[in-house]
């Protein structure tokens, strides 16, 4: 089973026995259950990543379900069954508030989240704010984009804005450098700077739900290369001692903080 085997992985890892853990064990297990990641080919580390949260938040769901089952069968039936220590961690959501330009109600719709995918504004340099500042601006839906307005009754222009209302515990941010140009899909190279501490969220945060959404960075994912190859590592934040490490295959090894801005970002976490 997948989780047993992420299980086992992280007990490698910090027991400290090791100079490096290889997660083969984890990768064919998981590699079963989602055969397009059991080759030896590139694949999304974004994408990898959602179905690994995925696989462990519907295996402790089982968990929990079978446990509150053998407490209570009417338990079982709560409303926290749908939940896990993955949606608890990393489950946020965003609500979309669509406003008839006609008639101007607005009409709000809940979307749950684990990665936010954010566009990257420029092509040379910008700032993760940047990027959040570009998710979080409101759309106009016109043509074949138009809504169907309940109150108007037939389909109408409309502005859509995304506002988070509830903040995870742990965010995290995927960098879109594989973007559309001309007809070919190709790798943006921008050098997005980020802050290691103070990120706030508030200003895209509903202050009904949430205030002082205040983050700090504990992990990138980076990847070098192109489109179709390339080559994938990490960098995380000792959560005991705040030292950076890098993770490149075989080689673990302490970095400066200033090491751990880089151009080759993709994922965030925080």
């Amino acid at each position: 089973e997948s989780a047993t085997a992420f299980g086992c992985l992280m007990s490698d890892m910090w027991l400290g026995e090791f100079d490096y853990i290889s997660p083969e064990a984890f990768h064919s297990v998981f590699g079963k259950r989602y055969p397009t990641f059991s080759r030896r080919t590139q694949q999304d580390a974004q994408e990898f990543l959602i179905c690994v949260l995925d696989e462990l938040h519907q295996a402790f769901r089982e968990v929990r379900a079978e446990l509150r089952h053998r407490a209570s069968a009417e338990a079982s039936r709560g409303s926290g069954s749908g939940t896990s220590i993955i949606t608890q961690l990393f489950e946020g959501q965003l609500s979309y508030g669509i406003t008839c330009l006609k008639c101007k109600t607005i009409t709000n719709r809940p979307e749950s989240f684990t990665v936010l995918s954010l566009p990257i504004p420029s092509s040379r340099l910008c700032s993760l704010e940047d990027c959040l500042e570009c998710f979080f601006q409101p759309d106009t839906l016109t043509r074949n984009n138009q809504i169907h307005c309940y109150w108007c009754g037939t389909n109408q222009d409309a502005t859509v804005k995304a506002t988070i209302t509830r903040a995870p515990q742990i965010i995290i941010f995927h960098l879109k450098r594989f973007a559309w140009q001309d007809k070919h899909r190709r790798k943006l190279s921008t050098t997005v700077c980020y802050p290691f501490n103070n990120l706030d969220l508030s200003p895209y945060s509903s202050t009904f739900f949430y205030n002082n959404a205040v983050y700090s960075l504990c992990a990138v994912v980076n990847h070098t290369g192109d489109i179709d190859y390339g080559h994938y590592t990490a960098f995380c934040k000792h959560s005991t001692t705040k030292h950076w490490y890098s993770f490149d295959d075989v080689q673990v090894n302490k970095i400066s903080d200033s090491a751990v801005q880089t151009d080759t970002a993709y994922l965030l976490f925080y």
